[in-house]
């Protein structure tokens, strides 16, 4: 043995925390330094236990309680930032997670509120429709029959002040304001003489009983067909009908 029997240091790796394990290798690790076992100390004498990482080098002859609690101390200062670090790791996990389900609700909440506007949207266009289809009549109340001056009356609010003289003119050829006149030959129907009157159900379903309605339906058709009133009275003028 080279120099004698002086084993000059040795390597403890693994040194457990806080257990029994580190003081018996420290123990065994420095009776091999005091000379109790020379015939395998050839060298620098390294103890290895599993799973380990190196800690500290040991000189030969140290105190080996102060090492003890050197390596404990820090073996246990590795484990507690272990420790924080894992907590760390928990609480921005749990806050990823609080985001997203944030975000989830957050959107599920404008999918909510785009699909209650769309069916409000949809409940209003079909009151409008079925308002529309059930004869249009607006302000006017519905009776059981209707005098020419009520009738000139509606007409007066639904005619625009400048077409109202040409849609009367119109209206005192083809009927005389009878709602309900029908052309024996024709069967052209109502105020304008609507031919066949059913094309007036574009302007409400009570077209047959309800003179608002055939005066809306006369306004669009003249508008349409002519551009107003008065460019119908016009061709009527030249043609004797329209």
């Amino acid at each position: 043995m080279s120099e004698g029997n002086r084993v000059t240091g040795m390597s403890v790796r693994g040194f457990a925390v806080a257990s029994a394990t580190a003081v018996t290798t420290v123990g065994a690790a420095v009776g091999v330094a005091s000379g109790e076992d020379q015939g395998s100390a050839t060298g620098d004498v390294e103890v290895v236990a599993a799973d380990a990482t190196l800690l500290a080098e040991i000189p030969a002859g140290t105190n080996v309680q102060a090492h003890t609690a050197a390596l404990t101390q820090q073996a246990e200062s590795q484990a507690n930032a272990a420790d924080t670090d894992a907590r760390r790791a928990a609480q921005e996990a749990a806050r990823v997670q609080a985001a997203e389900t944030a975000s989830e609700r957050r959107a599920e909440a404008e999918r909510e509120a785009q699909e209650q506007a769309e069916r409000e949207a949809a409940e209003e266009a079909a009151e409008e429709a079925q308002s529309a289809s059930a004869g249009g009549s607006g302000d006017f109340p519905i009776q059981s029959s209707y005098t020419k001056a009520e009738i000139q009356a509606m007409a007066q609010s639904i005619v625009a002040g400048d077409q109202y003289t040409c849609f009367s003119a119109i209206v005192d050829h083809e009927s005389g304001w009878d709602y309900t006149a029908t052309n024996p030959s024709s069967g052209a129907y109502g105020l304008m003489q609507a031919l066949p009157g059913s094309k007036m159900a574009s302007a409400g379903a009570d077209w047959q009983t309800n003179p608002a309605t055939q005066i809306r339906w006369g306004v669009m058709y003249m508008e349409d067909r002519y551009g107003s009133p008065c460019g119908a009275w016009e061709f009527w003028q030249a043609n004797n009908w329209y």
